[in-house]
């Protein structure tokens, strides 16, 4: 049975890390302008509210399906069930977001643990882009099979070297002020050659980063690139990079998501002005995954708020999949002052962001709740070619912990993983770099 939203919000008052933010707190707001929060939008305030280590923040109006499911938790009224998938789980909707899915317990334990191990040991090295390859010379095994040659033979591992170092860059200083935020036009095929020819540069090395091993490294691991290149830089897809590989297992559970859905009863009766099309209709045979992320969280990170619109279809599923700790998930509307909807959201369940408002909307994590990772994580998976399918209906075995699971246990204990894909073109749609006019 899953912990109801108040066990999670459970805090120790005497724990040494809440006395450590009670004395941030007082000091960092001492002298801070008693009206500096009321510039705040509705989303940011909401940012602010669930991302505070102290006070600890207020769990009660959480969205919490799996606990409202048991007669518990909060947010009774506004998900919607509108069927289940062919497992018998139920399928929710929120009016107030027309478009957003929810999927809750989608992802069975054993086929949460095995795409642990597929984000970490094959998805996390060459050729898919991270965030470390930009700063380290990372070897072609990636950062987690080098972590577990380190453990294994710490005296014999060599250290990663960074990249400024082995080129020579000199520092030129951080920018000061805050950091700027990069506002990109939305994609669209009216405009897609336009954004292709806006330089996309490679980032500079950082010159503040050392030497280290891949143990020390690896907590830096924060996501992972799915097909076509994203740059980070100008929030645009790279299409010269061409498109990198999409697993078929991830392919199917996302896929299987889409098709698990009553699409009539999300958008049947919509009248959306934003919308000229019922693609929806067709989403069961034209959803085609070809682009995402894999985000790697560490109990204190956040992911604040932003708008995915740089996908050409921008109506079509973002099918997103939680592993590991739970996570506090804020989805609002088309601008931050619309107040947001927090959502807990559990290991191995799904969420689906369609059509033209949700997919449009400012959504955000503000909070990983710590020492929330399920009781299934300290089992071993069972082997991949043992026939268990991706839907999530297998049932889970009781097989004790081999050696070989212990490392992903212990990361998995301080972490989130969050799988998100996406269709960036209609099926079969292949992007050229450049018009032939543009490339005479």
């Amino acid at each position: 049975m899953s912990l109801s939203t108040d066990a999670l919000a459970a805090v120790d008052l005497s724990s040494s890390a809440l006395k450590k933010a009670k004395r941030q707190y007082i000091r960092t707001t001492k002298n801070r302008n008693k009206d500096a929060d009321t510039n705040w939008t509705p989303f940011r305030a909401a940012e602010k509210k669930f991302k505070a280590r102290f006070p600890p923040p207020d769990l009660t109006d959480v969205l919490d399906l799996a606990a409202e499911e048991c007669g518990e938790g909060g947010g009774v009224g506004r998900a919607i069930s509108i069927g289940t998938s062919p497992d018998g789980k139920n399928i929710y909707t929120l009016p107030a977001v027309p478009g957003l899915v929810l999927l809750p317990s989608f992802v069975s334990p054993d086929v949460q643990r095995l795409l642990v191990q597929w984000a970490l040991r094959d998805h996390a090295r060459y050729p898919n882009e991270t965030n470390l390859d930009a700063h380290y010379s990372l070897p072609p095994e990636g950062i987690w099979n080098a972590h577990l040659r380190f453990l294994s033979h710490p005296k014999d591992a060599p250290l990663i070297k960074t990249k400024a170092s082995a080129v020579g860059v000199v520092s030129q200083g951080a920018p000061s002020g805050p950091r700027q935020l990069v506002s990109n036009d939305a994609a669209g095929t009216d405009n897609l050659y336009s954004l292709q020819a806006i330089p996309k540069p490679p980032p500079e090395p950082s010159t503040t980063v050392s030497n280290c091993s891949p143990s020390e490294l690896l907590p830096k691991l924060r996501w992972a690139n799915i097909g076509w290149s994203y740059h980070w830089g100008t929030k645009q897809y790279d299409f010269s990079k061409g498109k990198g590989h999409i697993d078929s297992r991830l392919r199917d559970l996302c896929r299987s998501a889409v098709s698990s859905v009553p699409w009539d009863k999300v958008f049947g009766e919509a009248t959306l002005e934003e919308w000229d099309g019922d693609d929806w209709k067709t989403w069961n045979e034209t959803y085609e995954p070809d682009a995402g992320i894999v985000n790697f969280y560490q109990t204190k990170d956040t992911l604040m708020a932003h708008v995915d619109r740089s996908e050409v279809c921008a109506t079509s599923p973002l099918v997103s999949i939680s592993l590991g700790n739970a996570a506090i998930f804020l989805i609002g509307g088309l601008t931050r002052e619309v107040e947001p909807i927090p959502i807990l959201l559990r290991s191995g369940d799904g969420v689906i962001m369609s059509g033209p408002s949700c997919r449009r909307a400012y959504h955000g994590v503000p909070r990983i709740l710590e020492n929330t990772l399920p009781e299934h994580f300290g089992q071993s998976p069972r082997p991949a070619d043992d026939g268990a399918d991706a839907s999530g209906s297998q049932t889970e075995s009781a097989t004790a912990v081999a050696p070989a699971w212990e490392p992903y246990r212990t990361y998995m204990r301080s972490a989130r993983i969050n799988i998100n894909v996406r269709q960036v073109f209609p099926k079969g749609f292949v992007p050229a770099c450049q018009p032939q006019s543009l490339r005479q």
